[in-house]
């Protein structure tokens, strides 16, 4: 994941966490988020919520599914360029795009904040207003966490989720398998190429690009009609659609090839990055799309089930070297520079 960002909220009242403590940072917080889910009824009340050493829930669902991720100033997103909205809203979206990945559907979170004594109080309460924000929009209950003192700000969001039988699963790609994504790739990695941009216009596509990186959308629903229509294989799309085919190849042991023509590159990108919009949809990363293989006929069987257009871009290929091809449309190999996110190159 790189980094995010757009506007904010203003406040005018100016108070650091050094001012209230701890505790009164959590009742502020946990008040927040029972005034928020008393608003909706789309949550599953937990038997004990937020105030108790932990939370606690009767669960009947047949499968539960489990995740966590962590966003850290400097590395996910920056300060400055990133609102404390921003932050909250995709510290959850990411997580909620795992649930995505699987099939499933979201229950509950935990929220741990690392924070730096000197912050004010009033982003603390933004980042959560964003958070809270993607809880209602995609159904997932905020029921505990931690916050501790840290020398840079972070979170950590732990989800509980559900699927009502199997999953979907990076080890079930075979051979012949269509490959297919579910809707358009690049646009995020563009954004932030713009938000690090500071000769970038205020265009109606630069705050498009910009948006898309901000707030990502993870594809809940787009997960649990895969999952409910014979696909086995998913995963989503946060390092790049090259390097997350390969780990699905990995777990698969199999390999994979890459049509360039039929990549559904962003338009508004492709407009914008003329000459680097191919690489870009390839190895940008945070398109929180998914990637799925499936036969012919399943691929065939989703057209106009899901709320985008299903776009078969490849096909799983012999060979246990994982290796992921991209070709034109003669079938000769392409060459890009761009191999994805890692946190540690």
């Amino acid at each position: 994941m790189g980094l995010s960002g757009c506007l904010g909220t203003s406040y005018n009242v100016t108070m650091d966490l050094r001012t209230i403590g701890e505790f009164e940072l959590i009742k502020r917080l946990a008040k927040k988020v029972s005034d928020r889910e008393s608003q909706t009824s789309i949550f599953r009340p937990a038997v004990i919520g937020i105030g108790d050493d932990t939370a606690v829930f009767h669960s009947v669902e047949r499968t539960q599914i489990f995740t966590t991720d962590t966003m850290v100033d400097g590395v996910h997103y920056q300060i400055g360029l990133s609102s404390w909205w921003d932050v909250g809203w995709k510290s959850l979206a990411v997580n909620l795009s795992d649930i995505a990945a699987m099939g499933g559907y979201p229950l509950y979170a935990l929220v741990t904040l690392g924070l730096p004594a000197e912050l004010q109080v009033r982003d603390v309460e933004t980042l959560y207003d964003g958070l809270l924000d993607c809880s209602v929009e995609f159904g997932c209950s905020v029921v505990g966490g931690d916050i501790v003192l840290s020398p840079v700000s972070f979170i950590t969001i732990a989800i509980i989720g559900a699927t009502s039988g199997p999953v979907l699963a990076r080890s079930m790609a075979h051979f012949g398998d269509q490959i297919a994504v579910t809707g358009n790739l690049g646009a995020s990695s563009a954004g932030l190429i713009l938000l690090r941009d500071p000769q970038a216009l205020n265009t109606p596509e630069v705050k498009f690009l910009r948006s898309v990186h901000c707030s990502p959308q993870p594809r809940l629903l787009d997960g649990q009609i895969l999952l409910a229509n014979g696909v086995g294989c998913a995963m989503d799309i946060s390092d790049g659609l090259i390097k997350d085919l390969g780990k699905i190849c990995e777990a698969s042991n199999v390999s994979a090839r890459l049509w360039a023509e039929s990549l559904p590159i962003d338009p508004v990108m492709r407009m914008m990055f003329p000459s680097e919009c191919i690489e870009i949809a390839l190895g940008g990363g945070e398109d929180y799309e998914l990637v799925f293989t499936a036969p012919h006929a399943v691929i065939q069987g989703l057209q106009g089930k899901l709320p985008r257009e299903v776009v078969v871009v490849g096909e799983i290929t012999h060979g246990p070297s994982h290796d992921v091809t991209l070709v034109d449309r003669g079938g000769r190999p392409l060459h890009v520079d761009s191999t994805g996110w890692d946190h540690f190159q």
